[in-house]
């Protein structure tokens, strides 16, 4: 009888225990649910996001006539923020994400590789020496700004920026694919801005 005692006693202990530490994990994965948004599960904290910001419309926003390739047609500038560590260059494609012409990708309106990192950025109408425009798409070697017919909708455009660990041995008539595929291995943080424009 006992023995019988003391071993229920036992099993209640052990019973209690388990039910304390799951307690306190739960408060504890609670708490760090709470602290840890953005973490990604890495536990070492936050990794800020490569950023691209511009004066010319706001992200999502509207884009303005002077953008447009039925209106001035040049080209935004843009500032590169939190720039990962072991980049080398930066690549911007610029796509119109309503339609598709040959497969499911939007037309390219404009892509460009090899923009070294240390400015930080590229200033309205040009780009840093080195830099290569691509003659793929509808710009053929130029910017071509957003050009969608009036309409009910607007066209979604998306400037897609690419940090690079490497420069790119591309010929300037390299396609969105074979730019795409020349620097999948070496991407080491992405950006994107939107705009939404209609004539």
């Amino acid at each position: 009888m006992r023995n019988r005692i003391m071993t229920a006693a036992l099993v209640l202990a052990m019973v209690a225990g388990l039910c304390i530490d799951a307690a306190a994990q739960a408060r504890g994965g609670a708490a760090g649910g709470r602290g840890g948004g953005g973490r990604g599960g890495r536990g070492g904290g936050a990794i800020p996001p490569l950023l691209m910001t511009t004066d010319a419309f706001e992200d999502g926003g509207i884009i303005p006539e002077r953008y447009a390739g039925r209106g001035g047609n040049v080209r935004p500038g843009f500032a590169f923020s939190n720039i990962p560590a072991g980049t080398v260059s930066f690549a911007i494609v610029l796509q119109d994400l309503d339609v598709a012409v040959n497969g499911a990708e939007g037309v390219l309106h404009w892509q460009a590789w090899n923009i070294p990192a240390k400015p930080g950025g590229i200033p309205e109408g040009s780009l840093p020496e080195g830099s290569v425009v691509g003659t793929a798409g509808v710009g053929r070697g130029k910017y071509f700004g957003p050009g969608a017919p009036a309409g009910p909708r607007y066209h979604h455009y998306a400037f897609e920026l690419y940090a690079l660990s490497a420069m790119l041995d591309l010929p300037a008539d390299a396609t969105r694919d074979q730019l795409l595929a020349a620097m999948r291995d070496i991407i080491v943080g992405k950006a994107a801005y939107f705009g939404r424009f209609r004539q």
